[in-house]
């Protein structure tokens, strides 16, 4: 369906699998185009925007994207949620793969802020509302080693929302157009990510046992359950800026999750 025929325009990024994959699944919009920004692709029903999000060179691409498509539609509503994120390397700074640790930086690190920016310029003159969710996690307060640019990356992302999101609350104070921008930790989800973990080896993760723990006793949370949690953040009145974590967020009004 062409974009301005929709009601919702969503761009998913890390569609193709994990929480990405459950967000796209199970779409709360009456009608809405999905993107899904990744490398693989394959979500039935989504539009792929083939990227790389560790090589900068995919973000100017992505700019584009919103630029060119937010500029001709006449969508009500349009969300941007950042799930793509790598662990690799896992081990100590110092003695993991360079180039691989790059990767990590650039992804989990650059990658949330320059996109952000990128859909905050794009919806800069759109009239409609527009919610923009970057995925973070616990490791962004707590030290994991083995996960220091991982962690450094979540911790990057927290203050960019927090910063950002006042920005965008002094535009709507203003009478401008303005985006929710939120920081959002999922918990410790059942992903392809928790299996890469768990394979670990426990001198380069030496809190291994607590993430083995959590899958032995059946306390991974479910992609799923996560995905609806994050649609819902679109009807709650959560100031722009907010960092939050799933596992201690109220009932929706209505009783859902």
């Amino acid at each position: 369906m062409p974009a301005m025929a929709v009601d919702t325009l969503v761009w998913i990024t890390g569609a193709s699998s994990g929480i990405g994959a459950a967000l796209a699944a199970d779409l709360p919009f009456a009608d809405a185009a999905v993107v899904d920004v990744s490398r693989s692709g394959g979500v039935d029903g989504a539009e792929h925007l083939p990227a790389d999000l560790a090589d900068p060179a995919a973000w100017a691409l992505v700019e584009s994207h919103l630029l060119t498509r937010l500029s001709a539609t006449s969508a009500r509503r349009a969300v941007f949620v950042h799930c793509a994120g790598t662990l690799d390397p896992i081990g100590p700074a110092g003695a993991v793969d360079s180039p691989a640790y790059a990767r990590n930086v650039l992804l989990n690190a650059a990658a949330p802020q320059v996109l952000g920016h990128a859909f905050l310029k794009a919806v800069g003159g759109f009239a409609g509302m527009s919610h923009l969710y970057l995925l973070s996690s616990g490791a962004a307060t707590r030290p994991y080693p083995g996960w220091s640019s991982y962690g450094a990356g979540k911790a990057a992302v927290e203050q960019w929302v927090r910063t950002a999101g006042e920005e965008q609350r002094r535009r709507g104070a203003d009478g401008l157009p303005s985006c929710q921008v939120l920081a959002v930790a999922p918990g410790v989800v059942a992903t392809a990510m928790q299996e890469q973990i768990r394979a670990t080896a426990p001198s380069d993760l030496p809190d291994l046992d607590r993430f083995t723990g959590l899958h032995d006793r059946g306390e991974l949370r479910a992609p799923a359950d996560v995905a609806r949690q994050i649609w819902s953040l679109t009807d709650r009145d959560l100031p722009s800026g907010t960092v939050l974590d799933l596992r201690t967020l109220d009932p929706a009004p209505g009783g859902h999750p």
